[in-house]
């Protein structure tokens, strides 16, 4: 059974947690001890319904406040496949958090409140999932029953987001609005008779029928990075030499002839192995052991391509970047570059332009103030100590993002995508 990841993303109080705990209860994925404890948290919150954000709002500050802080992973399943939602924040302050949980989804669900419209972190969260390359987004316009089901309501808001969309959106990503309420379970598993004018899927229905991010990645160049060199110390597996890690993307066989980056020799595929058992092919996300026909130059942190699909050496990279750190991104300012589980040193060589949100227009120039602030996005360029091979992210997104690392306090200062 496939997995697909969805991430959640709109402003505040548009009712995320609510959608998935009503998804949650809908499909029957909560136990009744569980339904039996939300109840009588509802009631001391003196509520007269089940309060089903309490499902997801874990952390003793969000249930306190009603705010979601921290990224919430919740699973649950169908007859046809399981899921796992990123319940991301909608605060501003909290931008870093929806990326990081964004990142590794193949759907995006927008909330908007029916009754606010399109607002800025909509825009801020159309812009990230589009920057991102997430293929299929649901704009779920919910809270309908605060505005008596309004077709035109519903209407103006499909309208002004499409005409954002003209301008971020990219070719091949698919958008679906959807007439919702959380809070009643209108158009989530069931259609709703209270909007007898919508003709469009259920959200679950929606969901049932998109394409994981396994399948799409499997269809790229390959690449491999390599995270262990397998050397078992035993008389019986004495001249083994096993390459470990994840298949990032595409797929290799048997039999492919493939270059060791970044030393540049060739050998070919003799087995590809996942827990013992020896298979004809791997294919991206599977975490298998390969080894090789000749005892080349391998270790931690190169990489396996096939001949003819290596990416490009770069010790200057172009980037988009969005900016997770209190202290200003300057040029000027050296980092720790990690690009899948290499990590080389860099230095911030200029900052072209930033995005304005608010007005989904970009200045061609460097901010006014020197640099990129907490949650801000722009283009920058970096200069790498060694080479790095990167592909560009549009073209393969498991292979073209990296992270930075402030060396001094450890951190996760920025997440790069490679232009």
């Amino acid at each position: 059974m496939d997995i697909l990841r969805i991430a959640t993303a709109g402003s505040v109080d548009d009712g995320k947690s609510t959608l998935i705990g009503r998804l949650l209860y809908e499909t029957n994925s909560i136990t009744q001890d569980k339904i039996e404890a939300l109840e009588s948290a509802s009631k001391r919150k003196g509520l007269d319904f089940l309060d089903l954000s309490l499902l997801t709002d874990g952390l003793i500050a969000e249930r306190e406040q009603g705010i979601t802080i921290d990224v919430a992973h919740i699973y649950f399943s169908t007859p046809n496949r399981k899921y796992i939602i990123a319940d991301t924040p909608g605060h501003f302050e909290y931008t870093r958090n929806m990326v990081t949980g964004a990142s590794n989804t193949s759907v995006s669900i927008i909330l908007i409140d029916a009754r606010n419209g399109v607002v800025e972190q909509t825009k801020r969260h159309f812009y990230i999932s589009s920057m991102l390359r997430i293929k299929n987004i649901i704009v779920a316009v919910n809270k309908m029953d605060l505005v008596a089901y309004s077709q035109e309501k519903f209407e103006a808001i499909k309208a002004e987001l499409l005409g954002i969309a003209e301008q971020v959106s990219f070719e091949g990503q698919t958008l679906q609005f959807i007439p919702i309420s959380s809070l009643y379970g209108e158009n989530l598993v069931r259609k709703s008779a209270e909007t007898p004018w919508y003709e469009g899927e259920t959200l679950l229905d929606s969901l049932e029928k998109f394409s994981t991010q396994n399948s799409e990645l499997s269809t790229i160049q390959a690449r491999f990075p390599v995270q262990h060199v397998v050397r078992p110390k035993t008389e019986e597996y004495h001249d083994y030499r096993g390459y470990a890690g994840k298949i990032a993307s595409g797929t290799f066989l048997v039999g492919d002839l493939v270059e060791a980056l970044p030393s540049g020799q060739i050998s070919k595929i003799k087995t590809i192995e996942k827990f013992g058992t020896q298979l004809e092919s791997g294919n991206a996300k599977e975490s298998v052991v390969i080894t090789l026909e000749d005892n080349i130059d391998v270790s931690r942190g190169n990489m396996l391509v096939k001949v003819g699909e290596q990416p490009e050496s770069r010790k200057e990279i172009n980037a988009k970047i969005c900016w997770l750190d209190s202290q200003m991104l300057t040029v000027g300012k050296t980092y720790l570059l990690q690009h899948g589980i290499n990590r080389v040193k860099a230095k911030v060589t200029n900052i072209s332009s930033v995005i304005d949100i608010k007005n989904m227009s970009l200045s061609n120039e460097a901010p006014a103030d020197g640099g990129l602030k907490l949650n801000e996005i722009g283009w920058i360029s970096l200069k790498t100590a060694s080479p790095v091979f990167a592909d560009k992210y549009e073209e393969n997104p498991a292979n073209g993002s990296f992270i930075l690392i402030d060396e001094s306090s450890n951190g996760t200062v920025g997440v790069g995508f490679v232009e």
